[in-house]
């Protein structure tokens, strides 16, 4: 995931965040549509307000989280975008402890926010926005993917979302999208962010509990920093790694110590 990020970070001289954004959801769709049983599409057409939502919300979060690395090194982007799930995994919780993550995570942003340099206000307002809209996919994939057998429900959002955003791309983009070239890396990045990420994420689920799947996925903001150091020559200072370690611990505790929803997954 981290590295079709990276990719895509390339990818804005020439399309810019919302072109970039829109052909990687774009190619992601047919993807998936390609994978997609035919008898999906009526299960679909019966939840088609809920995959509706659900693909305006992935269009909003990818759109917000293209935005935001656009501004911020990706491992803070990242970081503060995690603080979605985060809260999914303590909402509701009335346990002292859980507010004590929350105070933790809360701590490690606001760190981040109050960084410099490199970090501007627009950049931490667009990672928040990605992180409201991480916390509300998770809700929301919840209720497709029970209702949706397969990838179907995913594979017709993502296409909704890629129509959502296509005013938004040829805006940033326009005659950019024709270059060949610039769609041959944002498939790469389609394949990267949406394509094997999915896949891997749900064969991981058979073998492991959600719980622990949670704990790994706390890990995403050190990666994050990781590939943006290694790939982007994006270097932190002390005081931003402390930060995100503020942010993954927060992350782990709550996921050992408050009720998780059934399954947990990622930005497509």
């Amino acid at each position: 995931m981290q590295i079709g990020a990276t990719v895509a970070r390339h990818l804005f001289d020439y399309l810019g965040p919302a072109g970039t954004v829109f052909v990687r959801v774009a190619f992601g769709a047919l993807i998936l549509l390609a994978i997609t049983r035919s008898h999906q599409l009526q299960v679909v057409a019966w939840h088609w307000r809920s995959v509706m939502l659900f693909g305006l919300i992935i269009a909003a979060m990818n759109l917000c989280f293209y935005e935001a690395i656009a501004r911020l090194p990706l491992g803070i982007a990242v970081t503060i975008e995690f603080v979605g799930p985060l809260g999914v995994a303590i909402a509701g919780s009335r346990k002292a402890l859980d507010f004590a993550w929350i105070l933790m995570a809360a701590t490690g942003v606001v760190m981040l926010s109050l960084t410099g340099g490199q970090v501007t206000l627009l950049g931490v307002l667009y990672a928040l926005g990605a992180a409201a809209g991480w916390a509300s996919y998770i809700l929301i994939n919840q209720r497709v993917g029970r209702a949706v057998p397969g990838a179907g429900g995913l594979a017709f959002a993502l296409a909704i979302g890629a129509l959502a955003l296509a005013p938004f791309g040829l805006a940033g983009a326009g005659t950019h999208l024709l270059d060949a070239r610039n769609l041959g890396m944002g498939l790469i990045v389609a394949i990267l962010s949406t394509a094997i990420p999915f896949s891997l994420e749900f064969a991981a689920l058979r073998r492991l509990s959600s719980r622990v799947f949670g704990i790994l996925m706390s890990l995403e903001p050190a990666m994050g920093a990781a590939a943006g150091f290694v790939l982007l020559g994006q270097r932190l200072s002390p005081r931003d790694l402390l930060a995100i370690l503020l942010v993954i611990l927060a992350s782990a505790g709550a996921t050992l110590t408050a009720p998780r929803p059934s399954t947990i997954q990622d930005v497509p």
